[in-house]
C-alpha cells in the first residue's frame, strides 16, 4: 500500500453526496469488481452517493496497511526471520516439533509491535467509523492482520480471522484470553532476535509461556497455515444483509475467500477494489 493515495479519502467519500475527486494513484490502482453492467468508472463516479446510503460498510484489509506502519510482513524476497519464512513456523506441527523456536518467533513480533503505532490509514478509518455510527450506520473492519493496530487507532468494529498477537490459546483446556505481558515470560526475555546468525533458544517446555488456568502448554492465539478461519467471524459475515452493504477491497485474495460462496454483485452489492500492485 502506499501512501500516496491519501488515507483520508474515506471521511470525505462518507461525508460528501456530491462530486469528489479520488486520488490518481488509487484511480489508477483500482480493480474493477463486477457490479451488473455499469463500467469500472461509472462505478467509481457513483461512489459516494453509495457510500452516503450503506447501511453497512466493509473494509477489507491485508498485510499492506501494517507495512506502512513498519511492521515486517514476512512476504516475499527477504520476508524471513532468520533462515525461516512464516509459512515454516507458523504451522501447528511447526509447534508440536518446536515450541521454543515458534514462541522465539513471536515474542519477537510481539515485541516489535510495542515500536509501532497505527498510520494515517488506520486512523482515518476509525475517526470514519465513528462519523457513520453518530448516524446510525456501521463500519466493520476485516482484517487478516494479527497486530491490533486497529484497535489502537480507535476502530470498535474489527473482524481479526486470523486472531491477534496478543491473545493467547491453552493447548491443554482451550482458555483463550489476553496477554500484552512483555516478556511474556522470563526464558524468552532478550529471545527472539532475526537475525540469521542468532542460535535458537532451545527453551524447555516447561519454561516456556503456560496457561494461568491448567498450567497447560499456551500458543498465540492466531490462525496458522492448515487451519480454519476464525468460525465466529464467518457466522456474521453469513448473516449480513448485503443489499444494504458497501464493500472497500485491499486484500482480493482475502475478498475471494470470504465471499465466494455468495455471487453479491448480482443483489447490487457495490463493491469498490485497490490493487496496490497495479502497474501504470
Amino acid at each position: 500500500m502506499r501512501t500516496s493515495y491519501n488515507a483520508r479519502m474515506w471521511q470525505s467519500s462518507f461525508r460528501h453526496e456530491g462530486r469528489h475527486t479520488y486520488p490518481q494513484s488509487a484511480s489508477r490502482a483500482r480493480e474493477a469488481v463486477t457490479h451488473g453492467r455499469s463500467s469500472p468508472s461509472s462505478r467509481f463516479t457513483a461512489l459516494p452517493v453509495r457510500a452516503s446510503r450503506a447501511a453497512v460498510t466493509h473494509i477489507l484489509l491485508g498485510a499492506g496497511v501494517s507495512a506502512e506502519s513498519g511492521v515486517p510482513t514476512f512476504r516475499g524476497a527477504g520476508g524471513f526471520w532468520r533462515t525461516w519464512q512464516a509459512q515454516d513456523l507458523a504451522t501447528p506441527g511447526a509447534f508440536r516439533k518446536n515450541p521454543s523456536l515458534v514462541w522465539e518467533f513471536y515474542h519477537y513480533r510481539r515485541e516489535v509491535m510495542r515500536t509501532k503505532d497505527p498510520n494515517p490509514a488506520h486512523i482515518a478509518i476509525a475517526e470514519a467509523e465513528t462519523h457513520l455510527e453518530a448516524e446510525g450506520r456501521r463500519l466493520v473492519v476485516i482484517t487478516q492482520n494479527i497486530d491490533e493496530l486497529h484497535h489502537r487507532a480507535g476502530s470498535k468494529k474489527v473482524w481479526e480471522l486470523h486472531g491477534s498477537l496478543f491473545r493467547t490459546l491453552c493447548t491443554q483446556c482451550g482458555d483463550i484470553r489476553p496477554n500484552k505481558d512483555s516478556p511474556i515470560c522470563t526464558a524468552l526475555d532478550g529471545k527472539g532476535a532475526p537475525d540469521p546468525s542468532a542460535e535458537d533458544a532451545r527453551i524447555p517446555e516447561s519454561e516456556l509461556p503456560r496457561c494461568p488456568s491448567c498450567s497447560g502448554l499456551i500458543r498465540p492465539h492466531v490462525v496458522w497455515f492448515g487451519e480454519g478461519l476464525d468460525g465466529d467471524v464467518l457466522h456474521e459475515a453469513g448473516h449480513i444483509d448485503y443489499k444494504r452493504c458497501l464493500i472497500f477491497i485491499f486484500a482480493f485474495i482475502f475478498y475471494q475467500k470470504l465471499y465466494h460462496y455468495r455471487n453479491i454483485s448480482s443483489i447490487g452489492v457495490l463493491t469498490v477494489g485497490f490493487n496496490s500492485e497495479a502497474k501504470g
